[in-house]
């Protein structure tokens, strides 16, 4: 029904809009100044052309420069150097295009505004202007296009095989963390298997997941390769740690990863911006309903002993909660009791 009542309404604005312009019409009829090819509004239109370029060129250079702190971050990971510097490359030669071409474009019905003694000059084609604006900017866009992908391919290649492995799952609407025990494999999980008491979906059937354990927040260690293994168990979320330049989608029944390398602890970066209450974050950057606001985690970076010291003290998922070990086989019990007895000493 609203979009009907809408459809109504555009309609009777372009028609009261056409209706004015009849009614000018027949106005400049009357008066006889239909024949009249230019008027006053020519140049006024033209003046207007130049104050906008100048006010809106102020202004977009004014805020540029007073924001540039609050969209530059900091960088915290070895890539983001190399993507940062990508971005940047490409906004010069972009902005340098995008500049003149308005400076051009605002100038141009300027000067060349109506006059009756000035007579258009036909110019029909020019080959080599052809050649040289579909060569350069060809040329250009390849080497931008190449040197992404080859930046692209390096961040998406394979982990190191001793990075340390955290997995992030998305939902509706929070993330949960869950780390792999001293083997630094993840157990298997299963949607099946989720539960009240089992949110990961955490398959304990599974001896590789016996030693996992979650976290309320993500923990990583400075200086050594980090490998996040991503997924949503409902809808499309988006992982996103600005100051580490990551962002990778959070697809339900699709797995993806980013790995990188951290280079600036939390105390560093504190210490950085003069700021004793930072944190990293990690936020979802994909509208994912009422909730997507509260979608935030805590990222913490630690020199590599700390994390080690941290790493050591977490408990299991079976160590927090035993009854999860419920049902399992006997071996895999077994395992699971010995993990108890040690986690009571």
């Amino acid at each position: 029904m609203y979009g009907f009542l809408i459809g109504v309404g555009v309609l009777l604005v372009l028609s009261i809009v056409w209706m004015v312009y009849r009614i000018q019409t027949l106005v400049s009829v009357v008066k006889g100044s239909d024949k009249k090819i230019a008027s006053g509004s020519n140049k006024v239109n033209a003046i207007l052309f130049i104050l906008f370029l100048l006010g809106t060129g102020i202004l977009m250079f004014w805020y540029s420069i007073k924001e540039f702190d609050n969209y530059q971050l900091p960088i915290a990971s070895e890539h983001g150097v190399i993507t940062d510097s990508l971005f940047w490359i490409t906004m010069a030669v972009t902005g340098v295009v995008f500049l003149i071409t308005h400076i051009l474009l605002f100038i141009f019905p300027y000067k060349y505004q109506y006059k009756e003694d000035r007579k258009a000059t036909f110019y029909p084609d020019n080959n080599k202007l052809e050649i040289i604006w579909t060569a350069v900017p060809a040329v250009v866009l390849a080497g931008l296009v190449i040197s992404g992908w080859v930046a692209w391919s390096d961040i998406t290649a394979p982990a190191p095989e001793k990075a340390h492995v955290v997995e992030i799952m998305g939902y509706q609407f929070a993330w949960e963390i869950r780390y792999p025990g001293k083997d630094n494999v993840l157990g298997d999980y299963d949607y099946r298997l989720i539960t009240a008491s089992n949110s990961h979906g955490v398959d304990f059937t599974d001896k590789n997941a016996l030693d996992d354990f979650p976290s309320p927040k993500v923990v990583i260690p400075k200086g050594e390769p980090v490998l996040f293994k991503i997924r949503a168990r409902d809808v499309l979320h988006s992982v996103f740690a600005p100051h580490m330049r990551l962002k990778m989608d959070a697809v339900p029944g699709m797995p993806t990863r980013f790995w990188f390398v951290p280079t600036k602890t939390t105390e560093e970066m504190r210490a950085e911006l003069n700021d004793p209450e930072f944190e990293y974050e990690i936020a979802c950057t994909e509208i994912c309903g009422r909730g997507h606001f509260g979608m935030r985690r805590v990222i913490e970076v630690v020199e590599p002993e700390a994390y080690q010291k941290w790493y050591a003290e977490q408990k299991t998922f079976i160590q927090q909660n035993p009854a999860l070990a419920e049902g399992l086989s006997t071996e895999v019990k077994e395992l699971a009791e010995i993990q108890l007895r040690e986690s009571n000493k």
